[in-house]
């Protein structure tokens, strides 16, 4: 193990959003949940973490960037998560460099590690899901860990709860488990993200600000004061789990939709009947829901399911291109951009749904007729500037190692962030 030497290993790993939700733990420390919960992974081409994790000789102690700020470690989350690794740690040999890392040094070894998120962390994209994912899964790799997926997630799950369904691609269950210890509290995945392609993510970012109450602090003073809770774990989350999965396997776009939306709404409900009150959703989110309720009844079947985390940002899932392309111009009609913003900043990810649409400049958006469902109502009024921006996305696959030395986050001769 002599001698000066960096070992680096760079991965990528997805965000998800839940569309039966996790609210609420049994236990703080192990992050035990109350409930099942299902999710979507969303494609990290839009939404991902990266993150490279680097052991040397030469560090003195543990660091961690995150977004180019250096953060501290000292939280629990995070030394649970590098206590699990490294307890799990093997032999590593890099012939290549010449290196040899006895099981029993990674004990005595120090890690640097950078991260970087393409999307607002902490604004409710799921942001810890798909960093604390990323950090276990490319330690993992560094300690040459021989745990699979699913067993990483329980370690995962430790840094935070929805970090364990960011193992897999696709659809994602996270199961409650039983066992005290939580070694049967773990992520498996449904199915994957070509099971069911058509499905195309349209994100409202409405706000990338700070939410004003945690999830921690949120579930921890639901669990508390809600007796909501209490049911909906009890008795209608189990029933929703079984139903889900179903639709997810028959590619059942009315079950899912009606599932997805019901359970946005009555998560948000558990929030409200918390003491006191949490308000994640605000004028904006409900204005949405209003948007696709309205059309999804003048159609007579769902076009599309929307689904909102601990923040007001909407996420719809449209059952096809087609349908995509249509939810967009409403969106568009309903919240077009400030008169500063343009218009390729208001779109990003795939913005061949732009194309689809038919608009190609602010001036086909100015030109956008009222949707049909509300022709015979009063002109409807605009809502200019209320999203901040939309991402366009498809469900997407789980993590990957990155072989391009040009895209780690660490210098490879210091192990310091670029």
């Amino acid at each position: 193990m002599a001698g000066k030497w960096v070992r680096m290993v760079t991965a990528q790993t997805p965000t998800n959003i839940a569309v039966i939700k996790y609210w609420g733990k049994r236990d703080e420390t192990l992050i035990l949940p109350v409930n099942d919960s299902i999710s979507v992974t969303l494609d990290p081409a839009h939404l991902c973490t990266t993150t490279t994790v680097a052991v040397s000789p030469s560090f003195d102690q543990d660091r961690m960037w995150l977004n180019g700020k250096e953060i501290s470690l000292a939280g629990g989350r995070f030394q649970s998560c590098l206590k699990e690794i490294r307890s799990r740690a093997c032999d590593v040999e890099d012939e290549e460099k010449g290196i040899k890392i006895a099981k029993k040094d990674w004990e005595n070894l120090h890690l640097h590690i950078a991260s970087y998120n393409n999307f607002p962390t902490a604004a409710g994209l799921a942001s810890s899901a798909a960093g604390f994912a990323c950090l276990v899964f490319a330690l993992a790799k560094l300690m040459n860990a021989k745990e699979d997926q699913s067993q990483l997630s329980a370690i995962a799950r430790q840094g935070s709860g929805s970090a364990c369904r960011s193992l897999y691609g696709g659809f994602v269950k996270w199961i409650m488990g039983k066992d005290e210890d939580g070694r049967d509290s773990l992520a498996v995945q449904l199915a994957d993200e070509k099971h069911w392609d058509d499905l195309v993510i349209i994100i409202a970012v409405v706000s990338s600000r700070q939410k004003e109450t945690s999830s921690t602090s949120g579930m921890r003073e639901t669990v508390e004061t809600s007796l909501l809770l209490k049911h909906r774990a009890k008795e209608v989350v189990p029933k929703r789990i079984v139903q889900m999965e179903e639709a997810i396997k028959n590619r059942d776009f009315a079950s899912f939709a009606q599932l997805t939306c019901s359970d946005s709404n009555q998560f948000h409900a558990v929030c409200l009947d918390t003491s006191p009150p949490i308000f994640y959703m605000n004028d904006t989110s409900h204005r949405i829901i209003s948007v696709v309720e309205k059309w999804n009844r003048s159609e007579g079947v769902p076009q599309v399911a929307y689904t909102f985390d601990a923040g007001p940002n909407a996420v719809m899932i449209a059952r096809d291109r087609k349908t995509a392309s249509l939810l967009l111009q409403r969106l568009l009609f309903h919240f077009p951009p400030n008169a500063e913003t343009d218009l390729n900043s208001y779109i990003i990810g795939d913005k061949s749904i732009l194309q689809d649409a038919g608009i190609q400049g602010k001036e086909d958006v100015d030109a956008l007729p009222p949707p049909s469902e509300i022709k015979d109502n009063i002109p409807s009024h605009k809502f200019r500037g209320d999203v901040s921006y939309f991402i366009c996305t498809r469900p997407g696959r789980g993590p990957v190692l990155l072989s391009d030395k040009s895209q780690a986050l660490l210098n490879p001769e210091t192990g310091l962030p670029k």
